[in-house]
C-alpha cells in the first residue's frame, strides 16, 4: 500500500513538473478595431519565419465591443514577432488593392507602423518564463 501510495505522488509530481515544462501563454489583445465584423487572427513567428514561413502558433476571435483577445499557449521562451489581421470577410488571408495596399487591418507585435511590409526588428519580443500579455494597435 504504502509503494502505491509513492508511485501515486510520484506520478502527480512528474504530470505537474511535465505542465511547467510545456512553455507560456501569450494573451494577445486588441482593442481598437474598427467594428466587430469578420475574424481577428494572431499569428506568432521566429525570426526564421517571420513573413516567410507558417506560423510556429496562431488563433482567432470573433471581436466584440470592437475588441478580440485570445491566447497562444505552451510557447518556449525566446524571441518572437506576432502578426494580426482583422479578416473582414472572412476568407482566411489579407486582401489588397491593386496597387498592393491592404484592404483590412492589420497589426505587429512592437505596434510599429510604416509603409511597406512589417519589418522583424520592429515587430520581435522576448518571451520568458511568466505568461504575458501583449497589446497590438491596428
Amino acid at each position: 500500500m504504502r509503494t502505491l501510495i509513492y508511485f501515486i505522488l510520484l506520478t502527480l509530481s512528474s504530470i505537474t513538473y511535465a505542465q511547467d515544462k510545456d512553455g507560456v501563454t501569450i494573451t494577445v489583445v486588441i482593442e481598437n478595431l474598427q467594428n466587430n465584423e469578420g475574424k481577428v487572427s494572431a499569428a506568432l513567428y521566429n525570426e526564421a519565419t517571420f513573413m516567410k514561413a507558417a506560423p510556429i502558433n496562431a488563433n482567432e476571435a470573433k471581436p466584440e465591443n470592437n475588441k478580440a483577445s485570445f491566447t497562444l499557449e505552451n510557447v518556449q521562451p525566446g524571441e518572437y514577432g506576432i502578426v494580426s489581421l482583422h479578416d473582414l470577410n472572412e476568407n482566411g488571408r489579407m486582401d489588397f488593392e491593386e496597387s498592393g495596399m491592404p484592404l483590412e487591418p492589420y497589426g505587429v507585435s512592437g505596434n510599429k507602423m510604416s509603409f511597406g511590409p512589417p519589418s522583424w526588428a520592429d515587430a520581435k519580443f522576448e518571451v520568458g518564463t511568466e505568461d504575458m500579455t501583449v497589446h497590438i494597435k491596428m
